[in-house]
């Protein structure tokens, strides 16, 4: 079977079509927690959809590295947080080598933050506190789901969640002991803004202990 090649369909399609609010980078933050904020509050207002979905980046036992999308569960001065099962290939991933990147794309605004860092768990109680917040559906998939295990059939799945859902509707107090929280602590951050004419700006904030350097990048 031949596969039509994509390079003419590609070529036609629109990229870089949002509209940047103004971005002076000499009058940035002295911290990214401060820009980003301003960024995240920026796409929220223009009707970004799902401005909180990122790519999480990260490397196996053998340097190749995967990469995700999950969902930002708060921002901290310790980082950025996600959660996941410390029991699926991300969490695996993270143990052996906790290091990560996030990648953060908001096109209606044309933006796009980069964050590097290592990373850290959280306590047993913020771990719970996180699970209890989910739904109920949510809950039970963490409970009842070997997550990035190989799966026989989607019965298979359904029964074990099924079956999850109905211990946490006998115990709401329930857990999942892999239930995970993680803080991305950063090391840089790169905000880039888009440009039509591919004349972007690009600012990377560089960790100095307690305080932060910034440099400008060349498109």
């Amino acid at each position: 079977m031949i596969v039509r090649p994509l390079r003419d369909s590609l070529r036609s399609l629109k990229s870089l079509t949002g509209t940047p609010p103004p971005f002076d980078p000499s009058a940035a933050p002295d911290n990214p927690f401060d820009l980003f904020v301003e960024w995240f509050t920026q796409a929220v207002d223009a009707g970004q959809v799902e401005p909180h979905a990122m790519a999480l980046s990260t490397v196996d036992a053998d340097g190749v590295p995967d990469a995700r999308v999950l969902i930002l569960k708060d921002l901290t001065d310790e980082g950025w947080w996600f959660a996941s099962s410390s029991a699926s290939a991300k969490g695996v991933e993270l143990t052996a080598n906790p290091v990560a990147a996030l990648t953060f794309y908001w096109p209606t605004v044309g933006r796009s933050v980069r964050v590097r860092g290592t990373v850290t768990r959280g306590s047993d109680d913020e771990n719970a506190r996180d699970f209890s917040r989910r739904g109920l559906g949510a809950r039970a998939v963490a409970l009842g789901s070997p997550q990035s295990a190989p799966l026989g059939s989607r019965d298979e799945s359904e029964a074990a969640i099924d079956t999850a859902a109905r211990e946490l509707d006998a115990h709401p107090e329930l857990v999942s002991p892999a239930w995970t929280l993680w803080c991305v602590r950063p090391e840089s951050v790169e905000f880039w803004q888009s440009d039509a004419e591919r004349r972007h700006q690009r600012l990377r904030y560089s960790s100095q202990g307690q305080s932060w350097s910034t440099t400008l990048l060349w498109p």
